[in-house]
């Protein structure tokens, strides 16, 4: 792990903290976002009593590298993720892989992250950075992945991330 982020308040970035405490079934402790049910405000709106599978927001350093490349200046935090991980290809990861953060900590992926406006009010163009389309024309989205906590644990930045595949069949990504 690169650095590990929250905020207890609604905005667009997380400060990046020496570390954070995830808790089992609900997310980041003291995370505007952690919940048994959805917190995300659009989701909110469409149904409260929805289940909560973005209690963590991870995302892959590498992404800044290649924001970085196309003129953009993006820090750990700064796109509202909890963790930044580098070396894990989170965007290639199946459905129900379990990642084991530090020593204790385990998050089961959901699915991908759907990045909205709010990345162009952030720096403007920011957004077909991070969604694009393929040769083929289906959409490809690189803002990270989403999880929630299957057991809670401290994290902090240098701590290993472990990979746990799912059984096959692997079911691929898609926004949550």
């Amino acid at each position: 792990m690169v650095a590990v982020s929250s905020n207890g308040a609604y905005s667009f970035t997380k400060p990046n903290r020496p570390g954070i405490r995830l808790l089992a079934g609900l997310g980041v402790e003291g995370d505007v976002h952690a919940g048994v049910t959805v917190k995300h405000r659009s989701r909110v709106r469409q149904d409260p009593a929805q289940p909560n599978l973005r209690q963590v927001h991870l995302m892959h350093a590498e992404l800044f590298d290649e924001l970085a490349a196309a003129g953009f200046a993006v820090e750990p935090g700064q796109l509202g993720e909890n963790v930044t991980t580098r070396g894990v290809d989170l965007l290639a990861l199946p459905v129900g892989t379990l990642l084991h953060l530090g020593a204790e900590a385990v998050v089961e992926v959901t699915g991908l992250r759907n990045p909205c406006a709010q990345i162009d009010a952030f720096q403007p163009g920011l957004l077909k950075q991070v969604v694009g389309r393929d040769e083929a024309g289906a959409v490809v989205r690189k803002a990270g992945i989403m999880g929630v906590v299957r057991s809670g644990g401290g994290i902090r930045p240098g701590d290993a991330v472990t990979v746990t595949l799912p059984p096959e069949p692997h079911r691929p990504l898609e926004r949550v």
